[in-house]
């Protein structure tokens, strides 16, 4: 009989590259959630997905030269894609989502329309600060250093018209929401919310651009595309069925549980209960921000460089032990620092010398001591009923740890009764048992007590290592009405169990160090064959004349100035000492490879003599020159630039 539904989403993540390891860390805590709910007795619902707009998605695309939509489609459903990626790691999610959905589409469309036409969204003017990477819009206030205050990069200056979300019409219910329920959690997230974000002033928020046009379109606004935070937040609600016929699950499954990175935290825990409120939705039950998983003690970030690819882990050390050592390492809620050596010594303990070893030494001992089958009987002693004690203990201190999402301290609790059976062995020493006949019945004792430990332990176990706790149950001849949680409890008399069957090591031990070395061959072999190709333009084979050539004035040119040109994304502003006494003003297309305050007082070269052009409406004196080329389709800009001795003016000959 089901205890009711129960509705749990991890974020959808953004296919602008391949995933690491951080994102299977949520995939993997939200899987093993559902799996528990579900042994629970619950009917569950378990959403994962891809949210597949947006500038950066539209940038990368053209610079691979393919459409927006295939190149997600690649990274999403093509060979080793996301999909592949949940698949290796038994991910058990009911639906996927993509953004660029048809039914999710029009359901943004509708959701977009019915907040604009009860008065919560609006037609204004953006002019900020803009952070590319996280797609964020900011104040200047709230900048750190003049950076992005989630990653820390350069921003820009944004100015087009948007339409805006009344955020700052909810901020007293947000915040009373945050300070007085459980909605959001750990606790520890609550103040950052309130004081950063909630109390300097809820503003409203950008919620259309008209930049790019990878994105849903505003249907009655052309040349809109509705921004992120209603496109991508929405599909929690899409999914189910919400202003869509897709589905019809929104009574049965709403509200949600929301496993977030703490990066995200914001957007889930003001942003969209605001959404929801605006459009009379029901809030979900609970986000939850979890922490991250670093590396070198700096977050994973593929910009960055420093990813851990889960397919080499997976396939080297096995699924179920990558997973294992993920939610039993790090408290789920605190940040927790990868390294492949903590995970080999995991391995190597955890599962190689505690759960494997008694799994092993238990099966073969009952096959060698009483075939393939422990009869019924055996002789009881007060040490069998401290056993029974414990694992009825760990069982219901694993449940509650569970509950509140605690997968480490759930972890914890069984291998208290993993520890207490291997202890167990030594204490009865079935070897010395089996020597005496008339010791029979207690040695039968021994085995029954050592197998029930490894069955509740299995069954616990089961929603973090599926396929290692199947392998158990086969081993010991489990029946499937034996691997539930409603048949956790300890019990030695229950008929049809331990026919028992012996197999190699569930979890042999791994070489440390001989692993580090082929992983780190592994790790560099990966970076020698993603250095790109080198493509470079083919040469001209129209031949130019001398005298025309010479007619070109190359020149030192000093950079005393540069800038952002407002309105656009690609043009520099260069304020330039040529040698004249008069300032030259150059405008140039490589503010995607260039910080303007890193080229100011570099010397450069110029094309001095060419007719005046208007770009963006500012007169632009010359050409700068550079060297281009393409790595892996992607094009690269170096400007040109010469030794600083070299005077202003100095002609190039």
């Amino acid at each position: 009989m089901s205890k009711g539904s129960f509705y749990v989403t991890t974020p959808i993540y953004y296919p602008s590259d391949r995933l690491h390891i951080g994102h299977a860390y949520c995939t993997v805590a939200a899987d093993a959630i559902a799996r528990y709910k579900r042994l629970c007795g619950y009917d569950v619902m378990f959403l994962t997905g891809t949210d597949e707009h947006g500038m950066k998605i539209e940038d990368k695309a053209n610079e691979a030269g393919v459409t927006p939509k295939q190149f997600v489609d690649e990274i999403v459903e093509g060979p080793r894609g996301i999909k592949d990626l949940w698949k290796l790691m038994n991910i058990s999610n009911d639906r996927f989502i993509r953004t660029t959905d048809d039914y999710h589409v029009a359901a943004i469309q509708r959701i977009f329309r019915k907040m604009y036409e009860n008065g919560d969204i609006y037609k204004g003017k953006y002019v900020g600060k803009y952070c590319k990477p996280c797609e964020s819009f900011w104040t200047e206030s709230q900048l750190v250093d003049g950076k992005c205050p989630d990653c820390g990069r350069e921003v820009v200056d944004a100015e087009e018209e948007a339409y805006f979300f009344r955020l700052s019409k909810y901020a007293d219910r947000i915040q009373d929401l945050l300070e007085n329920t459980d909605f959001l959690q750990p606790r520890s997230r609550v103040n950052e919310m309130v004081n950063n974000f909630i109390k300097p002033g809820l503003e409203d928020l950008c919620v259309s651009r008209t930049s790019f046009s990878w994105g849903v379109p505003v249907d009655f606004d052309p040349g809109h595309v509705v921004y992120v935070w209603v496109d991508a937040l929405s599909n929690y609600i899409t999914a189910l069925g919400y202003c869509n016929d897709a589905y019809h699950d929104m009574d049965r499954y709403w509200p949600a549980v929301h496993f977030v990175g703490k990066e995200i935290v914001r957007f889930h825990s003001i942003i969209w209960p605001a959404m929801l409120m605006s459009l009379g939705v029901p809030l979900p039950k609970m986000v939850y921000g979890h922490g991250w998983l670093n590396f070198g003690g700096e977050k994973m970030s593929k910009s960055r460089g420093n990813v851990v690819d889960p397919y080499i882990l997976a396939e080297k050390f096995g699924v179920d032990a990558l997973r294992f050592f993920m939610l039993r390492t790090f408290p789920f809620g605190s940040d927790g620092n990868f390294t492949n050596e903590l995970l080999i010594q995991t391995i190597n303990t955890d599962l190689a010398n505690d759960l494997g070893n008694l799994v092993s030494r238990t099966t073969a001992m009952a096959e060698k001591y009483f075939g393939n089958k422990l009869p019924a009987g055996g002789e009881l002693t007060e040490a069998d009923g401290e056993m029974k004690a414990l694992a009825d203990e760990v069982a219901a201190n694993y449940q509650a740890q569970m509950d509140v999402f605690q997968f480490s301290a759930a972890l914890n609790e069984v291998w208290r009764l993993i520890g207490r059976a291997n202890k167990y062995i030594d204490e009865n020493m079935p070897w010395a048992l089996a020597k005496d006949e008339a010791k029979k019945p207690r040695l039968l004792a021994v085995m029954k007590n050592l197998c029930e430990a490894i069955r509740v332990s299995a069954i616990l176990i089961s929603p973090v290592m599926p396929d290692t706790a199947q392998a158990i149950f086969q081993r010991l001849g489990v029946p499937e009405n034996g691997r539930d949680l409603d048949a956790a409890a300890y019990d030695l008399e229950t008929e049809g169990f331990w026919t028992i069957t012996p197999g190699a090591p569930l979890f042999p031990r791994i070489d440390m160090e001989k692993e580090l070395a082929e992983l780190e061959a592994m790790a560099a072999k990966a970076k020698q064959d993603a250095l790109p190709a080198l493509e470079l333009e083919p040469q001209a084979t129209e031949n130019v004349d001398f005298e025309t050539f010479c007619k070109s004035d190359f020149r030192a040119v000093k950079v005393k100035a540069c800038e952002h040109v407002k309105k656009s994304d690609k043009l520099l502003r260069f304020t330039l000492d040529d040698g004249t006494g008069t300032d030259r003003q150059i405008l140039s297309g490589i503010a995607k490879w260039y910080a303007p305050e890193d080229l100011v007082g570099k010397t450069l070269v110029a094309v001095v003599n060419l007719p005046p052009r208007k770009m963006m409406g500012l007169d632009s004196n010359g050409m700068l020159i550079s060297a281009a080329h393409k790595e892996k389709g992607e094009e690269k800009v170096n400007l040109i630039m010469i030794d600083d001795a070299i005077p202003a003016g100095a002609k190039l000959c």
